[in-house]
C-alpha cells in the first residue's frame, strides 16, 4: 500500500494544473512582472511555470496546507532565490503581506528581501486556484474524497479549529441541514442531515467511506445513481465550512487588491458557483469604482482539449481584474 500511495502522489505531483495557458497569457500581458503572489500554491504548476518563463519574477507562494507546502518546495527548489513559500490561509497571509510580515511558516527566501520593502509588496500578478488538488483528493488521508475510507477530517491546515467529523457530530440536525444547503446546494440536505443524526446516535460515524454510505442510503434511488456521487455537495459543503473557504475569498480579495501594482492583474479560478459568485460580484463592485477594470466581461472556461485531458477542469471558471493606473501614480513611474 505505502508504494502504490507513493506512486500515485508522484503522478499526480506532475500533473499540469489547470487553465495554465490562459494563465500565462494573461502574464504575458503584465509589464513589468516582477512580483507573483501565488495563493493556492498546490504542487506549484501554475508557479513553476511562470518563474521557468521569467528569469527576474520573483514568487511568493501561499498554502494552508504544510504538506503541499513541502511537495512544492521541493518542486520549486531550483528557484529557491526568487521564491519565497508561506503556509498559512491566505487570507491571513495576504493580510500579513500587505505589511509584509507573515504570522505563517515561511520557506525559501527570506520574505522582506523578495518584496523588496519592510512595507506592503506591489504585486504584478495575483492568482488564486480555488480547485481542490489531485493530491489532497487521492493521497491526504483526510478523508476529501467519498469513495475513501479515510478519518473525516477535510482540515487544509491542522490549524483550522474543528474537523468535519467534529461538524457533523456537534451539529443539531436543522444547523446541519441548513449547512448542506447553503454550502452545497444539495436539494436533499434535511434528509441527509436526519440520516447522519440517526446514524451518528447509533455509533460515531468516524470515516469518509461510512459517511458517504449513509448519504447514499438517504437519498431517492434515481438520484443515487445520477450523473454525480450523491455525497458529492455533501462533502463540499462540510469542506467549505471546515476551511471557511467562502469568507476567506472575500477576505483575501480585499487584501490582494490592495497589493496590486498600477497595471497589475488578480485572477481567480473558481469551480462552484458558490465561489465564483462572490468573485464576479467583489470585481463588478470594484471596477465601478474607476480604480479597476475587468479584462472580460463573462468568465472564461478551459478549451476542448484540456477538458478532454482533464476532466475535473470543465467546470473552472476564470476572472480577472486589472488595477488601473492614477495620474498620480503614472508621474511617479515617469519621475522614478
Amino acid at each position: 500500500m505505502p508504494e502504490q500511495i507513493e506512486g500515485k502522489a508522484a503522478e499526480l505531483f506532475l500533473h499540469v494544473p489547470v487553465m495554465l495557458e490562459e494563465v500565462q497569457g494573461l502574464a504575458a500581458k503584465i509589464q513589468p512582472l516582477s512580483l507573483y503572489i501565488d495563493c493556492t500554491l498546490g504542487a506549484g504548476g501554475h508557479a513553476e511555470a511562470l518563474l521557468s518563463m521569467y528569469p527576474d519574477l520573483r514568487c511568493v507562494g501561499i498554502d494552508a496546507d504544510p504538506d503541499a507546502c513541502e511537495r512544492a518546495f521541493g518542486r520549486l527548489s531550483r528557484f529557491a532565490e526568487r521564491l519565497s513559500i508561506i503556509n498559512a490561509y491566505y487570507d491571513d497571509a495576504l493580510a500579513d503581506l500587505c505589511v509584509c510580515s507573515s504570522a505563517g511558516k515561511v520557506l525559501g527566501a527570506n520574505l522582506s528581501d523578495l518584496c523588496n520593502s519592510s512595507h506592503a509588496p506591489r504585486a504584478s500578478f495575483i492568482l488564486f486556484d480555488l480547485g481542490l488538488s489531485s493530491y489532497q483528493l487521492g493521497a491526504s488521508g483526510r478523508g476529501f474524497s467519498y469513495s475513501a475510507d479515510e478519518p473525516l477530517d477535510m482540515r487544509f491546515s491542522p490549524d483550522a479549529p474543528a474537523s468535519a467529523e467534529e461538524l457533523i457530530h456537534q451539529l443539531s440536525e436543522a444547523k446541519l441541514a441548513d449547512l448542506i444547503y447553503a454550502y452545497g446546494e444539495e436539494r436533499y440536505s434535511r434528509r441527509i442531515a436526519h440520516a447522519i443524526v440517526a446514524a451518528r446516535k447509533k455509533e460515531s460515524i468516524h470515516s469518509a467511506a461510512r459517511l458517504a454510505s449513509i448519504i447514499a442510503d438517504a437519498v431517492p434511488a434515481q438520484y443515487r445513481h445520477g450523473r454525480i456521487h450523491p455525497a458529492t455537495r455533501t462533502f463540499q459543503a462540510l469542506r467549505i465550512a471546515v476551511n471557511d473557504e467562502l469568507g476567506r475569498i472575500e477576505r483575501a480579495l480585499v487584501s490582494a487588491l490592495e497589493l496590486l501594482a498600477p497595471g497589475g492583474i488578480c485572477a481567480v479560478i473558481s469551480f462552484h458557483s458558490l465561489e465564483d459568485r462572490i468573485v464576479k460580484h467583489f470585481f463588478a463592485e470594484k471596477a465601478k469604482t474607476g480604480r479597476f477594470s475587468l479584462e472580460w466581461k463573462k468568465p472564461r472556461g478551459p478549451s476542448l482539449e484540456e477538458i478532454k485531458a482533464n476532466p475535473p477542469s470543465r467546470s473552472a471558471k476564470f476572472r480577472a481584474i486589472r488595477a488601473v493606473a492614477m495620474r498620480s501614480e503614472q508621474a511617479q513611474g515617469a519621475s522614478a
